[in-house]
């Protein structure tokens, strides 16, 4: 697919999508790298468009440069922003209590730690869904005892083994002190997102180089 008519589908998908207004973001595309420029009026939709963008078929990276400028009547100070971020993440079993925010000009950033990356990517999401969120900034910091090397690198393979859309053959795991790094081809982000999914699920795994190539 050339870059021009890969642009026109990216254009197209966040057209499709209704939680995205796309009048205001541009799309370019170099050699299957897309870039989207421009403006949207929440954070949330500046993630759904890149997320958009990554469906397309073809698109190998997604540079998101688009802007959020909040309407005059979503504008709140950091600390009301502040207050409805740790009262979202308190209503939400899966974000433990370690986990704090602090918000500086609209900019959430989430600090504290937490034993699994489903709990930080949660209070990641929780945080960028709230009105007036410009951005988010997430440090939280994963710390949890886990087993021993062969035994990550064992229960993430048959992770892989059992999903039904991953040639868990394509891809190789290493383990290192809590870090998992990955290598391989695969033929979709589909499956290049299962692969590192099943890799942060393992216990005590506490950071995952992605070193996956997504060859169509």
């Amino acid at each position: 697919m050339s870059d021009s008519e890969l642009a026109r589908q990216v254009t197209d998908e966040l057209f499709w999508d209704p939680k995205v207004d796309n009048s205001a973001i541009a799309v370019t595309v170099d050699h299957g790298t897309v870039t989207l420029r421009g403006t949207v009026g929440t954070f949330r939709e500046k993630r759904e468009a890149k997320q958009d963008a990554e469906r397309v078929y073809g698109v190998k990276s997604v540079a998101n440069e688009l802007d959020v400028r909040i309407m005059n009547d979503d504008r709140r100070s950091d600390a009301d922003l502040r207050g409805s971020v740790l009262q979202a993440m308190t209503l939400n079993g899966a974000i433990p209590s370690t986990i704090d925010a602090k918000v500086d000009e609209g900019v959430v950033r989430l600090t504290g730690t937490a034993n699994w990356q489903f709990q930080r990517e949660e209070a990641e999401s929780v945080a960028g869904n709230i009105i007036g969120v410009m951005g988010v900034v997430d440090e939280v910091q994963l710390v949890a005892p886990g087993p021993t090397a062969h035994d990550i690198e064992h229960s993430i393979k048959k992770a892989m083994e059992r999903n039904a859309k991953l040639d868990a053959e394509s891809v190789s795991v290493e383990s290192s002190n809590g870090t998992i790094t990955l290598k391989g081809t695969v033929s979709s982000w589909a499956d290049h997102d299962e692969a590192v999914s099943a890799a942060w699920a393992a216990p005590g795994v506490t950071r995952v180089k992605d070193h996956i190539l997504v060859a169509y």
